[in-house]
């Protein structure tokens, strides 16, 4: 009886150290998974002797097995099977072999094929965690005893050591993959030289990285999010162009630094989508792109039904977000140091031209001294009726202004309010439009000059103010190469001493280019050919020295207006 049970004891013990080298053999030639489950069942059908055998593997997302290879089940049944149900659910679920002498026998058994008579199923565990089943099945009654379910037990957990192995030489190998993803990202994001490039490639990696139905990068402007990089389908998904931050989960991810997963991204942030879209199902991974606590847009990332973002995906993308934020950071780093060239190169400029104002002003001082001179002589002999004694006020009077302004210019210095006294600008503007009489008529230009009956005074400089109106009038023409109109009008604006003269300069030409709007008022930028760029410049420098300002109230192709003001003399 010993000897009997020690001989069958040996008999098993071959049969299992002969089945674990075929699989150990085998196992090691490849480097696929899958294909190494088929080994490894082969195998066992071999050893054991079975009609038909498969190896489920769990799904932990779904809470299903699925088989992930078989042998002798034909086109049997192969939907996945609830943990908990069958034969082989109930072994993944407890984590214990079982065999079944008879199934018919079993309320647990779920058909598969209607041979099938005894079935032997062992737990597959890999680091202590159920994984899978594999089950064997024969077509006849009480095929497996106890030392087949030994033998299925230690093949397996041999087998499961080296799949496991095999698993995590393939996770290593997909973690190389996408960690080499991620730097090649990262690489091409931080060459981008703009802001749009730089959002374009974000969207389209992230996309990439995750599998995503589509992906985008809205960037932050004041109290809205504007996309402006995309991949995709968002043009299918009707995705807006803009969204408004409020108290959407999106402006959530912007305030709090912090990213944030919606289950239904249609119904969670319609305004997400135009008006007239029907977007799918969709869930929605939203995450900042900030630097340093300064917050620069919002990442979304959709992709298609229900998904759960798991937190590796998401520490995939807070990497390659990290490389965006950094570009972006660099580019307005890069953008305020060229501005600060431009302005140095700008002062550098002003410095020279004001060294070469000096040699002119010295140059011209005195002619100017002899034509005021030659003025007064013109006038002994004239009646004091005569008209061009009117002329020859005026004349004195730019002498006099273009002597202020050489001295002004030799002495490097600038006018200081104590040297103002009241002027009426409504006087200012009469005398412009009768210095510029002959200029607007070849011109083909009608001045009208309109003043309010309490347009107030002034504290301020006569020659600079009209100087101002001067520049002013004179840009207006060469708005108009085909004539027009042209309207000064003087009012009184605000009460006590909040209260301004204001005069606004309405003409009649194609108003201003929208590109060339925003810098209209910079030294040396100009939008004409023969222009210098310094008009307006001077205008606006002269008006605050007024403490006063100028402003384009409006310009389009029916004209432009601006609107100047100085405060009310008081006192």
């Amino acid at each position: 009886m010993g000897a009997g049970r020690r001989a069958a004891g040996e008999e098993g013990d071959s049969r299992a150290l002969g089945c674990l080298a075929r699989i150990g053999a085998k196992v090691n030639s490849t480097e696929d998974p899958r294909e190494a489950l088929g080994h490894i069942l082969a195998e066992v059908v071999g050893t054991l002797g079975a009609s038909s055998a498969s190896i489920a593997l769990i799904d932990p997302a779904a809470s299903l097995l699925r088989i992930e290879v078989s042998q002798g089940l034909g086109d049997a049944d192969r939907d996945p099977l609830p943990l908990g149900q069958g034969i082989t659910g109930w072994v993944a679920t407890h984590a214990k072999p079982l065999r079944v002498a008879d199934v018919r026998l079993d309320a647990r058994y779920r058909m598969i094929r209607p041979e099938v008579r005894s079935e032997l199923a062992v737990p597959m565990e890999i680091l202590g965690q159920v994984v899978g089943v594999v089950n064997c099945d024969s077509d006849r009654t009480d095929a497996f005893g106890p030392d087949d379910e030994r033998l299925l037990t230690l093949v397996t957990a041999e087998a499961a050591k080296a799949v496991g192995r095999l698993w995590m030489l393939g996770q290593l190998r997909a973690k190389t993959r996408q960690l080499e993803a991620i730097l090649g990202a990262g690489q091409q994001i931080v060459r981008e030289r703009d802001e749009p490039g730089v959002a374009a490639d974000l969207a389209r990696h992230a996309r990439a990285l995750l599998g995503l139905r589509a992906a985008a990068f809205l960037s932050a402007r004041e109290s809205r999010l504007v996309v402006t990089g995309r991949d995709g389908d968002t043009a299918a998904l009707g995705l807006a162009e803009a969204v408004d931050a409020g108290d959407t989960a999106l402006g959530t991810v912007l305030r709090r630094g912090r990213p944030v997963e919606v289950a239904d991204a249609a119904r969670a942030e319609p305004n997400l989508f135009r008006a007239d879209a029907r977007p799918p199902a969709l869930s929605l991974l939203a995450l900042p792109v900030a630097h340093e606590q300064e917050p620069y847009g919002v990442l979304i990332c959709l992709a298609d039904g229900p998904r759960r973002f798991s937190v590796d995906e998401q520490r995939v993308l807070a990497t390659v977000v990290s490389y965006a934020a950094l570009a972006l950071r660099n580019l307005r780093l890069y953008a305020k140091a060229f501005a600060a060239e431009t302005q140095l190169r700008r002062g550098e400029r002003l410095t020279a031209l004001g060294l070469l104002s000096a040699e002119i002003a010295h140059e011209i001082r005195n002619p100017l001294t002899v034509m005021r001179l030659l003025a007064d002589t013109i006038g002994e002999g004239l009646a004091e009726s005569d008209p061009r004694r009117e002329d020859l006020a005026v004349m004195r009077e730019k002498v006099a202004h273009m002597e202020g302004v050489v001295s002004r210019v030799l002495s490097l210095a600038r006018s200081q309010s104590g040297a103002f006294r009241p002027v009426s600008l409504a006087e200012v503007a009469r005398q412009t439009a009768l210095l510029l009489r002959l200029k607007l008529e070849q011109a083909g230009v009608a001045l009208e000059v309109e003043s309010d009956a309490g347009a107030p005074e002034v504290s301020g400089d006569p020659g600079q103010l009209q100087q101002v109106l001067l520049n002013l009038v004179l840009n207006a023409v060469q708005a108009m190469p085909e004539g027009g109109r042209l309207a000064l009008r003087i009012s009184r604006e605000g009460e006590g001493e909040s209260a301004c003269a204001v005069v606004r300069v309405a003409d009649t030409g194609g108003g201003i280019p929208p590109e060339v709007l925003p810098r209209i008022f910079e030294s040396f930028f100009t939008g004409r050919e023969d222009g210098t760029g310094l008009g307006l410049a001077i205008v606006k420098r002269i008006l605050r020295a007024h403490r006063g300002d100028i402003t384009v109230e409006s310009t389009g192709p029916k004209g432009t207006t601006f609107r100047l003001w100085i405060p009310v003399a008081h006192g």
